[in-house]
């Protein structure tokens, strides 16, 4: 009690100063979050879809259930059960101003998993968000917390390992922790690029130098360029010492041995991770998966505490030959150079845009005879020539409505309206869901009606449409009915024709039962609600797909 008495002073000190300024972050105060040695599969920054790896991903040699411990002293704070994203995730808060997350977990210590499973049971809810006191569940450094597993979006067995700033909830690079990591291979750059930055950085888009190492240098030949305001990108990887591609940490960019250009990812807010779109070649990272990051400033990337210097434009006033030189660096301080000539030679002239361009920081509205959409001032990164129009649809209630396409970013949510091919009743209405195909995949919602437009948000480019759905959702056991069941949980094959299961609902002889939501599949793993030699038993499943339509469905089987 007196340990304990001692942790809540020091909470209560800590919210009245400022413990560590900015870059002087604790060294060695934080532990290895397991009891292996820290093998990364991703570092902090990495180039993720829309977003900024926001933390450590550390290897749990391809096993679950190894054992996850405190970084620090603390107090469990929060915990997540979710489909995707984290999956099961814990969250401690340290006396010294910074919480540490621990994500993809199988299991928490036995008497948190204990309250979330009573919590699950109260709430007839398997998702959970709860955040408790500093009193609830203590911990000490080195404590175990949780086993490590493959939930939410993981890809693979694997620990993610946040360090936030527990006021501003930033995320913080973990290795300027001073985690013991050994690294002693400097970042290896494999691509340069360059833009005509008089016009789009995505249009006509980037141009490729080949770059070849020469000693502990890489170089390339003179780079002749036809316009005299222009920008440059790399294509380039971190090794470490454990054969992962890791992101860049910190990057320099010099013309004529002056700074003109350079980023460090050292902190990153949620609120703000999907600025990567505006930091990478966003075409190439969508079409040809080429992770190439920007040396300059998009005019409408605002990701805070990530550049300085100048916007990386670069202006040439003459034909001479000038110097370049890229500065690639890791934590440890590992170092790349680029060595390069740039010269301006036959420059091409610029055409104007036309009236359909959709700048940086300007609402804009674009309409066809049957859709409409509504850009936001902070919708696009760089300038875009949109491109939007109709196309007759045989399986749709609309014509398919062509959005640009999807190799362009949007930075937030717009809105999309699109009018039906014909007059819906309401009980139509009601069954109708707006579908955008992106390409690599598709995000399909229920549409909302105001009058004889279905209105829906997005976040993405792509080719829209409104589909009719009067299809029933369905799961699929992995027992026949009425078997003796003798493994250690059952399993439902979650389908729908259009769209997603939305909501799930399942009871055993007339209540509630817990399934856990894994990717497609619901999972319930036998606990004291349904004992070996209980006898037979009824569960009755009940699912809602996007389009609002219910099923309801029936099992029996034997324990």
């Amino acid at each position: 009690m007196k340990a304990f008495s001692r942790l809540t002073f020091l909470f209560c000190f800590v919210s009245y100063f400022t413990i560590f300024a900015q870059n002087n972050y604790p060294q060695n105060y934080f532990r290895n979050p397991l009891n292996i040695p820290i093998n990364l599969a991703a570092n902090f920054g990495a180039v993720r879809s829309n977003h900024f790896h926001m933390g450590l991903d550390i290897r749990t040699n391809s096993q679950e259930n190894l054992p996850v411990v405190a970084a620090a002293d603390g107090y469990v704070s929060r915990i997540k059960v979710e489909r995707y994203g984290f999956g099961n995730a814990v969250y401690v808060t340290h006396p010294n101003g910074y919480t540490t997350v621990y994500a993809h977990l199988n299991k928490y210590f036995d008497t948190l998993d204990e309250y979330v499973k009573n919590q699950q049971y109260k709430d007839e809810k398997w998702e959970q968000d709860i955040s408790f006191s500093p009193n609830q569940f203590p911990v000490t450094k080195g404590q175990l917390i949780a086993l490590s597993g493959n939930t939410g979006g993981s890809a693979g067995p694997h620990l993610h390992f946040e360090i936030r700033d527990t006021k501003t909830e930033e995320c913080i690079n973990p290795l300027l922790f001073g985690f013991n990591i050994p690294d002693g291979i400097a970042p290896i750059i494999s691509g340069l690029y360059w833009y005509d930055r008089r016009f789009s950085s995505y249009e006509p888009g980037a141009n490729g130098v080949a770059v070849k190492k020469v000693g502990n240098v890489y170089t390339s030949n003179v780079i002749q360029v036809n316009s005299p305001q222009i920008s440059f990108a790399i294509k380039a990887v971190d090794k470490a010492n454990q054969g992962f591609n890791l992101g860049i940490y910190d990057a320099e960019l010099l013309m004529d041995g002056k700074l003109v250009y350079s980023f460090k990812i050292d902190r990153v807010h949620y609120n703000d991770t999907r600025y990567i779109n505006g930091c990478v070649d966003y075409t190439k990272f969508v079409k040809d998966k080429m992770s190439i990051q920007h040396l300059s400033n998009l005019p409408g990337m605002k990701l805070p505490n990530y550049s300085s210097g100048s916007d990386g434009m670069i202006n040439l006033p003459d034909n001479e030959i000038h110097s370049i030189e890229i500065i690639l660096k890791d934590v440890k301080g590992n170092t790349s150079r680029l060595t390069a000539k740039v010269q301006l030679s036959n420059p091409s002239e610029k055409v104007s845009s036309n009236n359909k361009t959709v700048s940086p920081n300007e609402s804009k509205t674009i309409k066809t005879d049957n859709a409409e959409i509504n850009l936001s001032k902070n919708a696009v990164y760089d300038a875009v020539n949109f491109n939007m129009y109709e196309k007759p649809d045989g399986e749709a209630v609309s014509n398919s409505i062509v959005l640009n396409n999807p190799y362009i970013p949007v930075h937030d949510n717009y809105t999309l309206k699109i009018k039906a091919n014909r007059k819906l009743s309401n009980e139509e209405k009601d069954k109708t869901v707006i579908e955008l195909n992106y390409g690599s995949d598709k995000n399909i919602i229920k549409a909302k009606w105001n009058g004889d437009w279905a209105e829906g948000q997005f976040n993405r480019l792509g080719t829209a449409r409104l589909l009719l759905d009067s299809s029933l959702p369905s799961v699929s056991p992995n027992w026949k009915d009425g078997e003796i069941i003798n493994v250690s949980s059952l399993k439902l094959k979650g389908t729908t024709k259009i769209g997603d299961i939305e909501s799930f609902r399942a009871e055993l002889d007339g209540k509630w039962l817990r399934f856990a939501r894994v990717k497609d599949d619901f999972v319930y793993v036998f606990d004291e609600k349904c004992p070996k030699g209980s006898g037979s038993h009824i569960l009755k499943v009940t699912t809602i797909n996007t389009a609002g339509n219910t099923n309801t469905q029936s099992f029996t089987f034997s324990r």
